[in-house]
């Protein structure tokens, strides 16, 4: 029926589709599972937020990256951490059979819940995991007020 009226089967042509997506990709071009990581990685560098107490812990793996690739910064309340990581060419004149490691920029900011005194945070890399402490800013940090007995004046 469709074929009297379009001139055509259309389902005879999206089959022909099909198979030829299919001879692409199990001729091994690519295949759907080995673009997604990749393509996720270069994306997000996952992060956990800390309220420890007196201060924020932010800490993020970026193994292979040097600290002096990394740029940490706060402005009001959204923290920043940009960085990339440059592969070296180790294998001069070699035939890669396969490379997915390559050189690579990264920008992260999230908002901060809450106030932070930049000007004292410190950061570290210790295997691969860079931790960033923030000191909360004196304005949000809790007070403490001392209750006082009256004495009754005569």
């Amino acid at each position: 029926m469709a074929n009297e009226i379009l001139g055509f089967d259309p389902f005879v042509e999206l089959n022909a589709y099909r198979d030829a997506l299919r001879q692409l990709v199990e001729g091994g071009w690519f295949m759907p599972r080995d673009l997604l990581p990749s393509a996720v990685a270069a994306v997000v560098i996952p992060l956990d937020l800390i309220d420890n107490g007196p201060e924020l812990v932010i800490q993020t793996n970026l193994p292979g990256v040097k600290p002096e690739d990394v740029s940490i910064t706060v402005a009001g309340d959204t923290l920043t951490i940009k960085g990339s990581l440059n592969q070296q060419e180790q294998f001069q004149g070699a035939s890669y059979l396969r490379r997915e490691r390559r050189n690579a920029s990264f920008t992260r900011s999230i908002s901060l819940p809450l106030a932070v005194d930049a000007e004292h945070g410190q950061a570290r890399f210790q295997n691969g995991v860079l931790t960033l402490t923030l000191p909360k800013s004196e304005a949000v940090r809790p007070k403490t007020i001392k209750v006082v007995q009256e004495t009754e004046k005569p």
